[in-house]
């Protein structure tokens, strides 16, 4: 059991994912603040440190739902609360890293130009809760429509 946040993708920016609103959420308790998907990383990045277990979080969605933002939020909360030991912008290096693959595989919907046919395990490596480097793994969703 665990909890479950559900998010809705505005179209159009909102400033609720600067830098500040991750310095908000950090070292605060579930439920002390709206939910966010930064109430949900620092959830799991306090289990993770408190107990040194592995965390999931899983992200899911209909075409243009945001999983893919939602992710790179995700890593930008660990990054920048746990700190990162190289490049800070890693989320953005890890997010781009398939884009031949992704090529081959978008396809246009209803509610998005440039919709994935393939799904992405992102695993994320910590040492002593720094961010040390993380790697994706693509996997085909919907092979008729490639």
């Amino acid at each position: 059991p665990g909890i479950i946040l559900v998010a809705i993708n505005p179209y159009k920016p909102l400033p609720i994912y600067e830098e500040e609103v991750i310095y908000a959420y950090s070292g605060r308790e579930m439920g002390d603040m709206d939910p966010h998907i930064f109430a949900l990383a620092e959830e799991a990045y306090k289990q993770m440190v408190r107990f040194g277990k592995n965390q999931s979080l899983i992200i899911s969605g209909e075409s243009g739902a945001g999983k893919t933002a939602s992710a790179k939020y995700a890593m930008r909360y660990f990054t920048t609360v746990g700190g990162c030991l190289g490049d800070s912008s890693m989320e953005e290096k890890v997010l781009a890293s398939s884009p031949l693959m992704e090529a081959f595989g978008n396809a246009k919907t209803a509610r998005n130009d440039n919709s994935s046919r393939f799904g992405k395990y992102i695993e994320i490596g910590f040492s002593q809760a720094r961010v040390t480097g993380a790697t994706i793994k693509t996997y085909l969703l919907e092979k008729s429509r490639v």
